[in-house]
């Protein structure tokens, strides 16, 4: 556990939280006004600045009872679809790189049935829709779809996912889709040889020292999750220490867009390493390349992966416009300020006990404006 870590395993990540509590007070009291105010029951906050970790803090308890667990610094969160920036876009840099993902080929060419069992009248467009539509949001696939009342395994998920309907022309629309994420998951799983919860730690987490990031945490980390949900409905149970998705629940815990678990710690050296033009594990183009703001559709916030600012904003209002993060259904928020050379990792559980609460839309930019702000001081 990261508390009783020695220094010397922090060296790629130098600490330097001595003064937290004064530089960051405005924004741990925004958290912890967060917590009376039941926007969520626990968080963690870690803060990169210029190669350094700046601030690592636990904030609360797993849950509004008052002799539930504290939340520590290490607390391992369900990141949702944070997933899709950490692991699977991670993924596709590193396949890309190696020449084995090429990014405007159709995504039919992976996978045919994607076209093939469409209508004879939608096959066109569909075979329009390529990797970089995925990755950018524009396939013209939903959103979402409650694809687990239909679908009982993960065989019967995925060709589900294939025979969603689109609902905008390829390439014209910026809809942010978990199911073209889906899909894309299943791509690079193929192209790796690997599945992602085993690609992903032997490539990214374990080179990048990120010791208690994977899909399906074991049993024995479960003391150490807050839970997601007392879910009435679906599981007709309390979920904690598995993924709090009901469409990457029913692909056993492994898909595209939810799934992994992490304590903020390991996102924080995630983000150092992009900070760091992606050494040791990407080529600074890629970075480039798949956190730049894409083109088209015009007016579109959305990188190959990634979010970028724009108003009103989670990062708040003093991230510049070359930033990029993304967010978790869960509660979960990484962003990334290459100018400032400036991370924000926020992990909540804002789903507990139920899904109702949409206070961390305001809970986010006034941490990251604080955050900026005691920096400029």
């Amino acid at each position: 556990m990261l508390l009783n870590q020695p220094p010397q395993q922090l060296a790629d990540l130098p600490p330097a939280f001595d003064l937290q509590e004064k530089q960051f007070a405005r924004a741990f009291a925004v958290v912890r006004e967060a917590i009376e105010q039941r926007a969520f029951p626990a968080a963690a906050l870690a803060v990169t600045h210029r190669g350094s970790l700046i601030a690592l803090r636990g904030f609360g308890r797993f849950t509004y009872v008052d002799d539930a667990a504290l939340v520590q610094p290490d607390t391992i969160f369900d990141l949702a679809s944070l997933t899709k920036a950490v692991a699977t876009t991670a993924v596709a840099m590193l396949l890309y790189e190696r020449e084995q993902l090429p990014l405007d080929i159709p995504l039919g060419h992976f996978l045919p049935d994607f076209v093939a069992r469409a209508p004879r009248h939608q096959q066109a467009m569909r075979d329009a829709v390529t990797l970089r539509m995925l990755l950018a949001h524009s396939s013209g696939l939903p959103a979402y779809e409650k694809l687990f009342e239909v679908a009982g395994s993960r065989d019967e998920l995925i060709r589900a996912a294939l025979t969603t309907r689109l609902v905008a022309e390829p390439g014209t629309r910026a809809e942010y889709s978990d199911i073209g994420f889906i899909l894309l998951g299943e791509v690079l799983a193929r192209q790796a040889g690997l599945a992602l919860d085993l690609f992903a730690p032997q490539e990214i987490f374990t080179p990048l020292g990120m010791a208690h990031t994977r899909f399906n945490p074991p049993p024995e980390w479960k003391p150490r999750i807050p839970p997601t949900e007392n879910d009435r409905t679906f599981r007709r149970r309390i979920i904690q220490g598995e993924v709090n998705d009901e469409n990457a629940f029913v692909m056993g815990g492994v898909a595209g867009h939810a799934g992994v678990f992490a304590p903020a710690i390991d996102i924080a050296r995630f983000a150092e390493c992009m900070l760091r033009g992606g050494a040791p594990i990407f080529k600074p183009e890629t970075v480039q390349l798949f956190t730049r703001r894409v083109e088209s559709p015009s007016g579109s916030s959305r990188a190959l992966g990634w979010d970028t600012p724009s108003p009103p904003a989670s990062s708040g209002t003093h991230f510049s416009p070359v930033s990029f993060g993304h967010l978790g259904f869960t509660g979960a928020s990484l962003w990334i300020d290459p100018t400032r050379q400036l991370s924000v990792t926020l992990l909540t559980n804002r789903t507990w006990p139920n899904r109702m609460s949409q206070a961390i839309r305001q809970v986010r930019p006034l941490v990251h404006d604080a955050i900026v702000e005691a920096l400029e001081e």
